[in-house]
């Protein structure tokens, strides 16, 4: 009995808990669609530290994950993708991308526009054919200076899992004020210098409420927007890992192809991770 209830709450802490990334350098990873990752993780190494409390989210609930370390500095940021480097080319590996990633939004760290510029410079120097990439939730984008080191980037993949503020509130649940079109305006503002990034998924949340947005309700206005945005890619997925709230379920293989057609048909690029 202890140890049939000992498994049953580790795997309800492993819900609960979620991943953690070391900081400020974790990986490499292998990407689903980005290769050989090396990640730069801006937050905290003990916690998550974001605007979005995404129900799906593979860090876990905000409420528990609560960061009391601090953020990493520019130069530790420096000093660690330097070493990592240095250590992976000694190993004969070199990296497809870096990618600013983590435990949480990267553009919420106060010298977010500093550290990234210094990132270019080392990428330049150790490892040129790289790409640089960010994984963000579009919040921070209305700063200019923000938006500008990003249009220096190879891959700003940014989220917007639907054009609906009703469904954001409940699945990406912002815990501060977002303005759904004033984020779809400034990324117009990238002049096509971005890629939109969209999770598909099925199932309800806590509530028992439909979090399914693979439906037209969902899908057509989100294709409006996609034609105002002008994206130079588009990255539809869905549910890979464990995600906090149970109930949530991986959309299909033919809604996620028959969106992509959709997409398609628009004269856009599109890959799909299912």
């Amino acid at each position: 009995m202890d140890t049939a209830y000992n498994q049953y709450i580790n795997k309800k802490k492993s819900r609960v808990i979620g991943l953690t990334y070391t900081s400020p350098i974790f990986g490499p990873i292998h990407s689903r669609r980005l290769g050989i990752s090396l990640g730069i993780n801006l937050l905290p190494d003990d916690g998550k530290w974001c605007n979005f409390d995404c129900i799906y989210c593979e860090c876990g609930l905000n409420r528990f994950k609560s960061a009391k370390n601090p953020l990493p500095t520019a130069q530790q940021v420096v000093d660690a993708l330097v070493s990592k480097l240095q250590e992976m080319k000694a190993g004969g590996i070199t990296p497809d991308v870096l990618t600013f990633a983590g435990n949480g939004e990267p553009t919420m760290h106060p010298d977010f526009p500093e550290i990234a510029q210094k990132v270019i410079s080392v990428r330049n120097r150790y490892c040129p054919d790289a790409k640089v990439s960010i994984l963000s939730n579009s919040t921070q984008i209305h700063r200019d200076d923000v938006r500008e080191v990003l249009m220096q980037f190879d891959n700003n993949i940014l989220k917007l899992d639907t054009v609906d503020a009703g469904y954001i509130n409940r699945v990406n649940q912002p815990t501060g004020g977002y303005d759904l079109e004033r984020v779809v305006e400034n990324m117009c503002k990238f002049n096509g210098n971005l890629i939109i990034q969209t999770m598909f998924m099925k199932g309800v949340d806590e509530n028992n409420i439909s979090v399914d947005n693979t439906g037209d309700k969902y899908v057509e206005p989100y294709i409006q927007a996609l034609k105002r945005i002008k994206p130079k890619k588009v990255m539809i997925y869905t549910i890979d890992r464990n995600t906090p709230v149970e109930t949530l379920k991986k959309a299909g293989r033919e809604e996620l192809d028959s969106i992509a057609d959709r997409i398609r048909r628009e004269g856009m690029d599109v890959s799909v991770s299912y």
